[in-house]
């Protein structure tokens, strides 16, 4: 098939790009699993035409009146907010509704994973990991902690660690350390400690007195 030919293009335009628009942002946002985009093309094709159903009366508004003649600039425009605008704020609107209780009752929730979903949220914690062999180690998820996402395998950088006291709380951050890597492999299980207001990277030093006590005392 001749794809440039001009009115293969525009049908290939029309009818798969916004799809695969859709499709993309659906797996970026976690809706949707990474595929091979070459066995997407039904579903591009589909999720297209659900688009323009959307947007029919739009449309048909556009196209029964002069804009075209009286305005090509807005008319094209109109266009390409269909075709590359519409796809991505549909794929948007889905998760928002896909998270709602009300839809959580019948479907299941967007996000697979609670790995995702509690680090996707980018929130920051004390951390207490537990290994496989009963070690554990300390640390602070903060805005320099990074945590892999589906479908990558789980993996965790903190940005500092910490010598936990006998309590099992965090005495102090250890000393000349860029932080560690955790490999989701090895992980038995991981707890969060909420991080309070008192303790953010401005204020380090009420992390490593009284606070980093109280926070001990807290942690079973």
């Amino acid at each position: 098939m001749d794809l440039w030919n001009i009115d293969k293009l525009l049908i290939f335009i029309a009818f798969v790009i916004p799809g695969f628009l859709l499709l993309k942002t659906n797996a970026v946002l976690g809706l949707e699993p990474i595929a091979d985009s070459s066995k997407q093309v039904v579903d591009a094709v589909a999720y297209s035409c659900l688009n323009y159903g959307l947007l029919f009366w739009p449309i048909l508004m556009v196209e029964n009146s002069s804009l075209r003649a009286s305005n090509q600039g807005m008319y094209f425009a109109f266009y390409a907010f269909v075709v590359l605008v519409s796809p991505v704020l549909l794929a948007l609107l889905w998760r928002r509704l896909r998270t709602t209780q009300l839809l959580q009752r019948i479907l299941p929730h967007p996000v697979a994973k609670p790995w995702d979903y509690v680090f996707r949220q980018r929130q920051p914690y004390w951390v207490i990991v537990t290994f496989k062999d009963g070690k554990q180690i300390a640390g602070r998820y903060d805005a320099r902690s990074f945590s892999s996402a589906s479908p990558a395998p789980e993996q965790l950088y903190l940005q500092e660690t910490w010598v936990q006291n006998s309590e099992g709380g965090f005495e102090r951050p250890r000393t000349n350390t860029a932080g560690i890597l955790v490999l989701g492999s090895e992980i038995r299980a991981v707890e969060l400690v909420n991080v309070l207001l008192e303790e953010t990277d401005g204020d380090k030093a009420n992390t490593t007195g009284s606070g980093s006590k109280g926070l001990a005392a807290d942690t079973p």
